[in-house]
């Protein structure tokens, strides 16, 4: 496939400006979710699953997949675009985002051509809404340690154990799901399989976990002798860690191939910085404050850096020395600030900061004491951040693991 020309995708830019400047819906009248882990309620998920579908036939989401499978065959360039007019216009997130963002990519990478013919232009759609089940209980963080059991039985794998952080799980049609069918292996790794398994077989049970915002979105998810078939093997059995490895490649963006649109919506420190005006200090407003200028100038130069590092880890030459620095660190520093710019407008708000939704004194109605709370989940899910300064440590710095 040649390269798109600049005329070729200045036209698709204005043509996908001029679609979600006419179809991005209004505020639906009720608290939207932020991420998409933040999806708790029937009516936040029928509404994002229309849009999804919406964007999906009108060729904005999977631009880039073949179209054999449901995508749209073009250049990346122009699912980048089709993204990027979605920020631009204050697009909802999408909801599917584990199908997108790395069920999708995985299967299209390392599955067969059935497994591709049968998942991908539902995870497109959001027909098929997709969980994740690595997390337990008792092994959150060390997830080579999972010990959640899957014992071949004829044409069929029998699951017991205990996922948690199920994001979707109410809601998910399937899961990639890390299992362990090899007790005796010769080390813990060995002992792993990865399935694409479905949900909605007798004895799964997912059950909403209530957050620390009062919302929903994860939930602890049980199996008890539930019975998948067969053909769930993602690989061979016994070669799951090496799948979830790569899962968590697409996870933490390190490495490319997501079908695109948006996963959450980002602090924007502007919003920020118009928060500093109305919000007082001694009288005086907070923006009037040297140290919150000197704050909110700081936050739009990391703002700007960790967009010019995206786009700088695609360009070899740039990041020859240490290539996988930047997509092995974007994770952690995108996290981490836009967890700092939520927890700085809150203390922007001084006694009125301890206000939330639904108080009538609320700042902003409470939104930026909602997004701090929500923001811990992006910095756990996918690796702590402890971890990510690990990995960055061991993979890009080669320090010892001791």
């Amino acid at each position: 496939m040649s390269r798109p020309s600049k005329q070729e995708l200045a036209e698709y830019r204005d043509e996908a400006s001029a679609w979600f400047a006419e179809h991005v819906p209004p505020p639906p009248g009720f608290v939207m979710p932020l991420t998409f882990m933040e999806v708790g309620t029937d009516e936040q998920f029928d509404f994002l699953r229309a849009w999804q579908s919406k964007v999906y036939e009108a060729g904005y989401l999977g631009a880039a997949w073949p179209a054999k499978y449901g995508g749209g065959g073009l250049d990346q360039a122009f699912q980048d675009i089709a993204t990027e007019q979605m920020r631009v216009h204050g697009s909802p997130i999408m909801l599917n985002t584990i199908g997108l963002s790395w069920a999708g990519p995985l299967i299209l990478d390392m599955g067969t051509d059935e497994e591709r013919a049968r998942y991908i232009k539902g995870i497109l759609s959001a027909e098929d809404i997709w969980c994740q089940g690595f997390s337990e209980p008792e092994n959150g963080s060390d997830l080579g340690n999972a010990q959640t059991r899957a014992v071949r039985d004829g044409d069929e794998w029998v699951i017991n154990g205990t996922k948690t952080w199920t994001t979707h799980g109410s809601y998910a049609k399937y899961m990639i799901l890390l299992a362990r069918s090899i007790p005796d292996a010769a080390n813990k790794y060995a002992g792993l399989s990865f399935f694409l398994a479905p949900m909605n077989v007798p004895g799964v049970e997912a059950v909403p976990i209530r957050k620390l915002t009062g919302e929903y979105g994860f939930t602890e998810t049980f199996f008890t002798d539930a019975r998948i078939p067969a053909d769930c093997l993602m690989g061979e059995e016994g070669q799951g860690w090496a799948v979830a490895m790569r899962t968590l490649e697409y996870e933490r963006s390190a490495r490319g191939g997501q079908a695109g649109g948006l996963m959450l919506v980002a602090p924007d420190h502007n919003e920020v910085a118009e928060l500093a005006k109305r919000a007082r200090r001694g009288g005086a407003p907070a923006i009037d404050d040297p140290v919150v200028r000197d704050k909110l100038v700081e936050f739009m130069i990391e703002s700007r850096g960790a967009a010019l590092s995206a786009r700088r880890a695609s360009i070899g030459p740039l990041v020859q020395e240490r290539p996988m620095s930047l997509p092995l660190s974007g994770k952690l520093m995108n996290t981490e600030l836009n967890r700092r710019i939520n927890e700085f407008a809150v203390s922007l708000q001084g006694q009125t900061g301890a206000y939330y939704l639904g108080d009538a004194d609320a700042v902003d109605g409470g939104v930026w004491q909602r997004a701090y709370l929500n923001s811990f989940s992006a910095t756990i899910g996918g690796g702590t951040s402890q971890i990510q300064a690990n990995i960055i440590g061991e993979h890009v710095l080669g320090l010892p693991k001791h």
